[in-house]
C-alpha cells in the first residue's frame, strides 16, 4: 500500500476488516454477557466482557434459534465467533456461530476422553451386552429416594406388572460424591443379588446435574455388575457414560421401566393368541391323525377276505386255462382240416385217410380228455389245498384257538401261568377259561 495515499474512511476500515478476518480464524472466547439486546429481528448484541476488557458481539437470528440457552447480563458464557470489523461504524466485533454456558467445554472435554478410553477398552461393545429377563422376579432401582423419576419408574412399573416386588438402593444422584456414591449403590445391588434386573436412573437435567453418570467409577461398577443394568438418565437427547456401559440404554426413567417388564394387557392378549394357536394346532394333529387311522383301516385285510381273494384268482386261473384249451383244440382242428384240404386236393386214399383221421381223432380226443382230467386234478388239489389253510376248517376238525388276556395266541405252555385268564375259540362259538394247572411241552 501506498503511504503517501490518502483513504477514506471507508477504505480504512475496510482494510482493517481483511486483517482482521484473514489474521484471526474461528476460535472460543469466554467471558461475562453484558448490555444485552434482542432486537425486533431476531438478532441478539451485546458485550463479553472480562475484569479488564470487553468486545462487542453479534449472533444472527438464523443461528441463535438453534441454542437451547437464553443470553441473560451477568451470564459466563464460551462462545464460537469469527473476529471481524462493521466498517459502517468502525467497531471490533465477534460474529458469534455458537454459545454455551461457561465450563461445559472441559466437561465435553472431559466426556470425550474416557468415552474414548472406555470404548477403547470394550466396556462398549455389543457382545458385551445381556440380555434382560423376559419375567424379572424382582427389580432393583438405584436413584434418589426424593427423585421424581423414582415415581414415574414406580408408577410405570405398577402399571404394567404390579405384582413385582421393587427394591430401592437409595443414593443421591448429584453432588459432590455423587457418582462414588451411585457406583457404591450399584455394587450393593450385586453384592445382595435379590434382584435379577436393575435400573439406574434419574430425571432430565444440564450437563452438570447429570455428570455423575459421566464418571468412571459409575461406568465400571455398571460393567462390573452381575446383574443386567438399564440406564434411564435424563431426557430422550441427554446421553452418560452410563448410557453406553449398560445393557440397554432408556430414553427416559419411564421408558426404563417399560424396558424391563413386559405390558400385562398386551401379555395376556398374546397368551389369549398362543392358546388359540395351541387349540388350532391341536385339533389340526387330532384330524390327521383320525384321517391316518381310517387310511391305515382301509388298508388292513381280513384273513377271509385274502382266501376268497385268492379263490377268485384260481377261478380267474381256471377260466383261462380252459379257454387256452379251446384256443388250442380250434388251433389243432384248423390243422387238421388243412391237411384235410391238401390231401383232397391231391386225390389221397380216403378210406386209408379216413381211417387214420378217426385213428388220430380217437387219440387226440383220449390226449384232450388227459389233458382235462390232469388239469381238473390239478385244481382240484389245489382247492383241496386252500380249504385245510382256511382257518375255520381246522377249527372244524376238532381244533380250538386260544388267547390270552392281551389277545396274544397262547402256542406254548411257557406263555401262560396258573390264574390267567384265558379265551378259547371254537368252530362254532367260543369260551373262556382260567388256567388251573400247567403241563410242560
Amino acid at each position: 500500500m501506498d503511504r503517501n495515499r490518502v483513504l477514506s474512511v471507508r477504505e480504512l476500515n475496510l482494510a482493517a476488516k481483511q486483517i482482521i478476518e484473514n489474521g484471526l480464524p474461528l476460535m472460543w472466547v469466554r467471558g461475562e454477557i453484558s448490555n444485552y439486546v434482542c432486537a425486533a429481528s431476531g438478532h441478539w448484541y451485546f458485550s463479553l466482557k472480562d475484569e479488564s476488557a470487553q468486545v462487542r458481539c453479534v449472533m444472527f437470528r438464523h443461528k441463535s434459534q438453534y441454542l437451547d440457552i437464553k443470553p441473560a447480563n451477568g451470564m459466563q458464557v464460551e462462545v464460537l465467533a469469527l473476529p471481524t470489523m462493521y466498517e459502517a461504524r468502525g467497531d471490533f466485533q465477534l460474529n458469534l456461530e455458537k454459545m454455551r454456558p461457561a465450563g461445559l467445554g472441559a466437561l465435553f472435554e472431559a466426556f470425550e476422553r474416557l468415552k474414548t478410553r472406555l470404548e477403547g477398552e470394550g466396556l462398549f461393545d455389543a457382545e458385551r451386552k445381556r440380555d434382560l429377563p423376559l419375567l424379572p422376579k424382582q427389580i432393583g432401582i438405584v436413584t434418589s429416594p426424593q427423585a421424581a423419576a423414582l415415581r414415574d419408574v414406580l408408577r410405570t412399573l405398577a402399571n404394567r406388572m404390579p405384582n413385582v416386588p421393587v427394591v430401592l438402593y437409595p443414593t443421591p444422584v448429584q453432588g459432590e460424591g455423587a457418582g462414588a456414591k451411585i457406583a457404591q449403590a450399584i455394587r450393593t445391588a450385586g453384592e445382595r443379588a435379590e434382584c435379577d434386573i436393575l435400573i439406574v436412573c434419574r430425571g432430565g437435567g444440564s450437563i452438570e446435574d447429570l455428570w455423575a453418570f459421566n464418571e468412571e467409577v459409575v461406568a465400571r461398577a455398571i460393567a462390573a455388575s452381575h446383574i443386567p443394568v438399564v440406564s434411564g438418565v435424563g431426557h430422550e437427547t441427554d446421553f452418560t457414560i452410563a448410557d453406553f456401559v449398560a445393557d440397554l440404554r432408556a430414553a427416559t426413567p419411564t421408558a426404563a421401566a417399560q424396558a424391563v417388564v413386559p405390558d400385562r394387557g398386551e401379555l395376556r392378549q398374546r397368551l389369549v393368541q398362543q392358546h388359540r394357536h395351541l387349540q388350532r394346532a391341536a385339533s389340526r394333529q387330532f384330524e390327521q391323525r383320525m384321517q391316518q387311522v381310517d387310511f391305515l383301516q382301509r388298508r388292513l385285510v381280513h384273513p377271509a377276505q385274502l382266501l376268497r381273494q385268492q379263490a377268485e384268482r384260481m377261478d380267474a386261473l381256471q377260466q383261462r386255462m380252459r379257454l387256452a384249451q379251446a384256443y388250442a383244440v380250434q388251433r389243432q382242428q384248423g390243422r387238421w382240416n388243412m391237411v384235410l384240404q391238401r390231401l383232397r386236393a391231391l386225390r389221397p386214399d380216403i378210406t386209408r385217410l379216413r381211417e387214420q383221421q378217426g385213428d388220430q381223432a380217437r387219440r387226440l380226443g383220449a390226449a384232450m380228455q388227459h389233458t382235462l382230467q390232469r388239469h381238473d386234478a390239478r385244481l382240484q388239489a389245489l382247492q383241496q389245498h386252500l380249504l385245510h389253510l382256511d382257518p375255520q376248517q381246522v377249527l372244524a376238525r376238532g381244533y380250538s384257538l386260544v388267547r390270552d388276556a392281551r389277545g396274544n395266541i397262547v402256542v406254548s405252555s411257557e406263555r401262560i401261568a396258573v390264574g390267567d385268564k384265558l379265551d378259547i375259540t371254537f368252530a362254532q362259538g367260543g369260551a373262556s377259561a382260567t388256567v388251573q394247572e400247567k403241563r410242560g411241552a
